[in-house]
């Protein structure tokens, strides 16, 4: 039995890391901020990326971290606020450092631990309106290469690239079956991931199935970043 901590495990992606560690037999704790949920045998508590990250209720021992808010805010570059930005920054890259950096020595003390941050398939592509968030996936980039040089040989510190996955925070862009249709023919596998797609990779990346991986963005996209359809 391991001990893991997903940050964001209330909902979407998280919710099936957290379902998915739980189920092979590991200690899980989960953050959420608004949708409260519970699940026998996992630790949630509230937490909210503005807030200091307080480790006193966590294990001495972390084998691996998950990190998984996200955002996803689509419109034209000249529709946007400085705020904005700062904004999405603060969520996705300075919640992210709060939680590394509370985290880091539980992280040590484990002689295999992992780390899985969250970019996206419109960082490498570039997609029209998706200037706010590949900004601050770009961030989540150079950070998750920069901690994984920093914390080798200790902690290995993996990143995945998924492209729009179907999970309540997609819904806007994915609430009827035609936009679904849609959004599937644009990838050459003509479908969606589904959470549990991404959750998979994740727990590849925690696992020791990995044990030789550190510094990767992998991609989860239906092969949309590496084949033309």
């Amino acid at each position: 039995m391991k001990n893991y901590l997903v940050i964001g495990g209330s909902n979407g992606i998280g919710k099936s890391i957290v379902e998915i560690l739980h189920a092979s037999g590991n200690k899980v704790w989960a953050s959420y901020n608004h949708n409260q949920v519970s699940l026998p045998g996992v630790e949630y508590f509230k937490w909210q990326h503005q807030e200091t990250f307080d480790q006193e209720n966590l294990p001495e021992t972390l084998d691996g971290l998950v990190y998984c808010p996200g955002s996803i805010d689509l419109k034209p570059f000249s529709r946007f606020k400085p705020q904005d930005f700062i904004d999405d920054f603060e969520l996705q890259v300075i919640g992210a450092m709060r939680v590394l950096q509370a985290n880091e020595k539980a992280l040590k003390k484990s002689d295999n631990a992992s780390v899985v941050l969250f970019s996206t398939v419109a960082v490498q592509q570039g997609f029209n309106f998706h200037t706010k968030v590949s900004t601050s996936k770009g961030a989540v980039e150079g950070l998750m290469r920069s901690l994984a040089a920093e914390w080798a040989p200790k902690v290995r510190v993996n990143a995945i690239a998924p492209s729009l996955t179907d999970t309540p925070l997609a819904q806007r862009l994915l609430g009827s079956d035609e936009k679904k249709q849609l959004h599937a023919e644009r990838h050459p596998l003509k479908k969606i991931g589904e959470a549990k797609d991404i959750a998979g990779m994740a727990e590849f990346l925690l696992s020791q199935k990995s044990g030789l991986m550190t510094g990767q963005v992998l991609s989860v996209d239906g092969g949309m970043s590496r084949i033309k359809n």
